[in-house]
């Protein structure tokens, strides 16, 4: 059974996702939060599994809750909702520690595929589309502190040659399919190699093995 908070400061909203979710057997909804606070606060409660955090909340903001959970160590997981108009804010969100992020018109089954992606791990925003949303964004990167070369990041010290190739194709938006085709891979050997990666980073999700290729520059956005 998957537990999920959902966090937005609109009832409607959150009574509509809340009949949603019930809906689904392997699904339950332990509260409900109106803003980043509240979230917060039931989080290191309830430790659910996934929150499904909207953006704009009074008070604490959807995305510095989401810092707080992240840097608090809980394993509870962050989809980010979002409008159109907020494009803007899920680059921080991802940033933040969120595992993707889903717009507010999505599909029921986009929504509930997208819960169960982040509660098994996964990161919900294709490759492709984080590559563009990254690229968009990146005068959001931070310089880099003192030139300090990517190969000597203490978060990538210790990935192998094959290893750092792989990170930086993934930070280009290359899937695993295309992994294994242009490098001439098992695809079954790519995915040990992306598990890795993971591992000795740090890294969440893929999202966030994307977002490290770029603070590190072993990607520069185009």
């Amino acid at each position: 059974m998957t537990t999920v908070l959902i966090a937005d400061d609109q009832a409607m909203q959150r009574f509509g996702f809340r009949m949603l979710l019930e809906s689904q057997d392997d699904m339950t909804v332990v509260g409900e939060a109106a803003n980043g606070t509240e979230a917060v606060g039931l989080v290191a409660r309830h430790h659910p599994d996934v929150v499904l955090m909207d953006i704009r909340m009074p008070g604490l903001d959807g995305i510095e809750a989401t810092r707080r959970i992240i840097t608090s160590g809980a394993p509870t997981r962050v989809l980010i909702v979002t409008t159109f108009d907020m494009d803007e804010y899920a680059y921080d969100g991802l940033r933040a520690g969120a595992s993707g992020f889903l717009v507010k018109d999505a599909l029921p089954e986009e929504l509930l595929s997208g819960i169960r992606a982040v509660a098994s791990g996964d990161a919900v925003v294709a490759p492709s589309l984080t590559r563009r949303l990254l690229d968009a964004y990146a005068h959001h990167l931070p310089a880099a502190p003192g030139g300090t070369p990517a190969t000597e990041d203490p978060r990538i010290t210790s990935l192998t040659e094959r290893e750092r190739e792989i990170l930086t194709v993934i930070g280009q938006g290359w899937t695993n399919t295309e992994i294994a085709t242009r490098l001439h891979l098992a695809e079954s050997t790519v995915k040990t190699h992306v598990t890795r990666i993971l591992a000795k980073t740090g890294s969440r999700d893929r999202i966030q093995a994307v977002i490290l290729a770029y603070d590190t520059r072993m990607v520069n956005a185009r």
